[in-house]
């Protein structure tokens, strides 16, 4: 009797607390609808499902990396594929014809961000989340995610206060594919890329889960979502930068010394609310999204602290700092230059693609060394 009164308990206390997290969420979004603006809302409502989608359908960017990689397992990649070639369908024609109004993640090719986008992949691997992951994994109570984010961010705000610097080391114009023709080449290059992960995949394991056909769907209607909605494809690590130069420049330091933050468009947004900042919007839902995913699910916030060794620790810090430094030189993460970058016909995407996951091989072999895993 007891028991079943307990389990009467737990199930009303669960319903209360899902109720409260929908409520929240309607809440939160309403009134930042009401008081800044419809946009607003709607970009604080595509955060939050970006992060749901993440958290809910356990899907990212660093661990199929980490299957393909080690595992010869290509679902998880095949699935960011077919996203990518969704969004690009539609991104691509519209950036085309709303040139005033839509604008790619276009970026130039250059030293530094070649070597940016190989020590990203390298410090990915290390702490298992790319920008978006980082950001769910601390929203859904993961201590790495917790304690790499900040150090991200600190990173990040460091990375664009240099980059200009980085950038005169020598890079190319912006190349970009535009219009019908660029689309059928970005979907012919996806499916080249698509089919030579499958054939290097293991038997078995090359068909798509259900779950990763729905997180790539989510993720391209999200990201089409955004698009139209802010003007700008989905991105991550500006956001994250932001956060920390608003902190600074709050302290009263002068960021007008640096190139990048002196811009006029740089210190409108430093001096303006975050609320009114499309990918700071998609970062807090992202992070909050994943809270509610993790407060929905019963225990799901109930992580316990790894019993990892000292050196793992500083490395996440390390490694933290180094995602969001490297990710500024790259021009964005797996998110603002691989997903975006690619899906809006900038040739960035591809280059970056390609280091990043040669430095992920890079950072697999780093974390047994850093007491992060177990040594094979």
């Amino acid at each position: 009797m007891n028991s079943a009164i307990l389990e009467r308990q737990a199930a009303s206390g669960g319903i209360a607390r899902r109720s409260a997290l929908i409520v929240a969420a309607l809440v939160a979004i309403g009134a930042l609808a009401l008081f800044g603006g419809a946009r607003y809302g709607f970009m604080l409502a595509i955060g939050l499902g970006f992060g749901i989608a993440l958290e809910g359908l356990r899907f990212g960017f660093a661990g199929p990396w980490r299957a393909m990689i080690v595992r010869r397992e290509p679902a998880g990649i095949l699935a960011q594929l077919l996203a990518i070639a969704l969004v690009s369908i539609v991104a691509i024609p519209a950036i085309s014809s709303h040139p005033g109004e839509l604008t790619g993640a276009q970026a130039p090719i250059g030293f530094a961000m070649v070597g940016g986008a190989f020590v990203f992949g390298a410090a990915m691997q290390v702490v298992m989340g790319c920008g978006s992951g980082t950001l769910v994994n601390a929203g859904s109570g993961n201590p790495i995610g917790l304690l790499a984010l900040p150090f991200f961010a600190i990173g990040s705000f460091f990375g664009a206060y240099g980059l200009i610097w980085w950038t005169n080391l020598g890079a190319l114009p912006i190349l970009t594919l535009r219009g019908t023709s660029g689309l059928a080449v970005t979907l012919v290059l996806l499916g080249l890329v698509a089919a030579t992960v499958f054939f290097l995949g293991k038997r078995g394991s090359r068909s798509l889960p259900r779950r990763y056909v729905i997180a790539a769907l989510v993720l391209a209607a999200l990201a089409i979502a955004n698009l139209l909605v802010a003007g700008q494809p989905w991105g991550v690590v500006y956001g994250l930068g932001l956060w920390v130069a608003k902190g600074v420049n709050g302290m009263g330091f002068d960021l007008t010394q640096s190139a990048f933050y002196a811009a006029p468009g740089s210190i409108t947004r430093v001096k303006e609310s975050l609320l009114t900042d499309y990918t700071s919007l998609t970062d807090i839902g992202l992070i909050a999204g994943a809270f509610g995913v993790a407060a929905w699910r019963q225990g799901g916030l109930s992580q316990k602290l790894p019993s990892y060794p000292a050196r793992a620790w500083v490395a996440t810090i390390i490694a933290g700092f180094l995602l969001g430094y490297s990710s500024r030189l790259a021009f964005g993460c797996n998110v603002g230059a691989f997903f975006s970058g690619i899906s809006t016909g900038s040739l960035h995407g591809w280059v970056w693609f390609a280091s990043a996951f040669a430095g992920a091989f890079v950072g697999i072999r780093l974390r047994p060394l850093l007491g992060l895993e177990a040594r094979a």
